[in-house]
């Protein structure tokens, strides 16, 4: 049985190095041009090299997004770009533009992804790209998993790539126009400013100076806000399908959210193929963890309700945990090399997360300055450090505390 692939968000080379260490076997980014992240810090044609060459030691795939919608002027510069990227190595592009697809294929002969924000949502279209050459499509996030499957069937022969978890835009495919209207940034274009997280209040048009709350609350009312989506509770239905690559969103996040995000759906995918899969609550627990919005499935059971919003802004970002170190070296001493991400005491409850098993409590007698070998029992955020300990860490792990 093929294993399906868990593709992860790296905005930068320490989140892909991240992703990678938990457990993803590939991970989107973003070159410096074409692409729907320009907050994002992308990579540079060198920095891209650099990060072909530490995936292809590893086994592991980069795949770079073309997903903007493109106009006539970015058409001249997209071939050489397209070149450029095939002699680097990447291991495929990801397009939603039909004129992006056409160059791409005519200057290289890269692996062609189709993004989500082609809104595939039927087989016919599905098998439409396939004849056009396109290797996989991204389904779009509007659709069910009665849908998928019977995608999957009619268009056995071409890999289908679907999302898990993550932020989900509140226009059809991402295909949204209130940031470019509102504040003439263009979402199709990378530059986003999130206007659908905004608050919101109702004026009629014949009173417009009362301001109606369209939800009773204090804080106003986020009615463009949906939820995060979070498929852990039935990756084993998505598996029986048959999706070839598991997507998880986020490539502005943070290396705590894109490292255990990536570890949980590491633990159910792996379960799943060792055939002893059991839903595990834990997973859901520790999906809590990290910086969310609610959790919602999406449309992945069928059309979702009110209940796919989040109405109220109190509740609009949750997370229980917060990364207060990670290891970036071992000492030939045996002490381990930390960067310090938030302050830290020695005794606060300190959990060690592993890439393989559950967290563990850690304890740190004293934190050692490198520079000037000064012990201290609290450091601060961007400290250097080092710490003894009999468990076995690894370079890359990470320690957290609850907030």
């Amino acid at each position: 049985m093929k294993k399906a692939e868990l593709l992860a968000p790296a905005g930068n080379m320490e989140k892909l190095k991240m992703a990678f260490h938990y457990g993803a076997d590939a991970v989107f980014l973003g070159g410096k041009m074409f692409n729907l992240r320009a907050g994002s810090t992308n990579f540079e044609d060198d920095e891209l090299r650099e990060a072909v060459e530490y995936a292809h030691k590893r086994n592991k795939k980069i795949y770079v997004t073309l997903n903007i919608i493109a106009h006539n002027k970015e058409l001249d510069i997209l071939p050489s770009y397209v070149k450029t990227l095939e002699e680097i190595g990447i291991d495929g592009v990801i397009v939603a533009d039909m004129g992006v697809f056409q160059v791409v294929k005519e200057n290289s002969n890269l692996p062609i992804s189709i993004s989500t924000q082609a809104s595939n949502t039927n087989w016919r279209s599905v098998k439409m790209w396939k004849e056009l050459g396109a290797k996989r499509v991204v389904m779009a996030r509007e659709i069910s998993l009665e849908e998928l499957a019977e995608i999957r069937m009619k268009v056995p022969d071409i890999e289908i790539e679907a999302f898990v978890h993550g932020a989900m835009c509140i226009a059809i495919s991402g295909r949204c126009l209130l940031s470019n209207y509102m504040t003439g940034r263009d979402a199709n274009r990378g530059d986003c400013a999130q206007a659908c997280r905004w608050k919101y209040k109702l004026v009629e048009e014949k009173r417009p100076d009362q301001e109606f709350p369209i939800y009773e609350d204090e804080h106003g009312t986020h009615i463009f806000n949906s939820k995060d989506l979070c498929a852990i509770e039935f990756i084993d239905k998505l598996l029986d399908i048959g999706i070839d690559s598991f997507k998880i969103e986020g490539r502005m996040k943070g290396i705590y959210y894109v490292a255990n995000a990536v570890k949980v759906y590491r633990e159910a995918i792996d379960s799943y193929y060792k055939g002893s899969y059991k839903y595990n609550p834990k997973w859901m627990a520790e999906l809590q963890t990290i910086s969310h919005r609610l959790y919602t499935d999406g449309f992945y059971h069928g059309r979702p309700d009110e209940g796919g919003q989040n109405y109220n802004d109190r509740n609009s970002y949750s997370q229980t945990h917060k990364l207060v170190a990670k290891v970036i070296d071992i000492l030939e001493d045996g002490a381990y090399k930390l960067e310090i991400r938030n302050q830290v005491n020695i005794t606060d409850e300190i959990e060690w997360i592993r890439p393989v098993g559950e967290p563990k409590k850690i304890n740190i007698d004293k934190f050692i300055v490198l520079k000037t070998n000064e012990e201290l029992q609290t450091v601060n955020t961007n400290a250097i450090v080092k710490i003894y300990t009999d468990e076995k860490l690894e370079v890359m792990d990470m320690f957290r505390m609850k907030m």
